[in-house]
């Protein structure tokens, strides 16, 4: 069962994590929430933002959207509640959630007129930020006034991309939004990496697509390959990370390959 939630224990300054594609159905709140599971299986205190009105990272976290009192639309506006009224605890240790559910859909009608829009999740963010290690933020799958204040207020971006050549357009086109975030608001956003999601082997599209993404970005592709699988639809449908579904699964395993990456590239920096 999860509940409302204040953490007590206090820890350094999280690195702030955008995980990003203005495509849809690229593997991005499974990479979320799996992602976020694995670096919390390895110790490291984590929490999910769903900045996606959909709401299908609280969806497969096991949160209903629908049941939700207060989510993260609720700390948005000219009266937010507090963020200890919106945060839960999972079922997965050492990670929390900032759900969301359609309601969001209005924040950017709310944020529109108000100074320093491009800020509000910063605003949000910095008062827990000391309670955490990383916070991974789910965006919407476009160029959205939310998906900017994603970008305004994180370290860095990982694009999960899907093994097809329409991926590669999109890369480009949100590589240029990067750029005019750190111009505008965030001098320190940085790309943390892009993750091949969805790759299966047997299919030389699949093969090429990934040789591409490697020869265009180089050091920016993660090594660790998320494979396409049904163990991750069905551990959605379960409401469970697939560490913990199907925990020695290849799946389990790559995305704990992926948190060591991460954490890795955290520690040394990425330029």
């Amino acid at each position: 069962m999860l509940a409302n939630y204040t953490r007590t224990d206090e820890g350094g300054r999280a690195q702030i994590v955008a995980l990003c594609n203005q495509k849809g159905g690229v593997g991005k709140t499974t990479s979320t929430i799996n992602l976020g599971a694995a670096l919390a299986e390895s110790g490291q205190r984590v929490l999910l933002v769903d900045l996606d009105p959909q709401g299908a990272l609280s969806a497969g976290l096991g949160v209903p959207p629908n049941d939700l009192t207060t989510t993260v639309y609720d700390l948005f506006g000219t009266s937010p509640v507090p963020v200890d009224q919106v945060l839960m605890q999972t079922r997965v240790a050492n990670m929390d959630l900032l759900p969301s559910n359609i309601d969001l859909s209005a924040a950017e009608i709310q944020l529109v007129n108000q100074i320093g829009r491009e800020q509000s999740l910063r605003r949000v963010l910095d008062p827990i930020r000391d309670r955490y290690d990383y916070i991974l933020i789910d965006c919407q799958p476009s160029l959205s006034l939310l998906t900017v204040n994603a970008l305004a207020c994180a370290d860095g971006v990982i694009i999960p991309m899907e093994c097809e050549f329409f991926s590669l357009r999109g890369l480009a086109l949100l590589t240029d939004t990067m750029d005019k975030v750190r111009d505008r608001l965030n001098p320190g956003l940085t790309l943390f990496g892009i993750v091949v999601t969805m790759f299966d082997a047997r299919l030389t599209h699949s093969r090429q697509v990934k040789a591409r993404v490697a020869e265009v970005f180089g050091g920016s592709v993660y090594d660790t390959v998320i494979s396409r699988t049904v163990r991750f639809p069905d551990a959605t449908i379960a409401g469970e990370p697939i560490t913990t579904w199907a925990p020695k699964s290849a799946g389990a395993d790559q995305y704990r390959a992926l948190a060591r990456e991460v954490v890795q590239r955290s520690v040394r920096g990425v330029a």
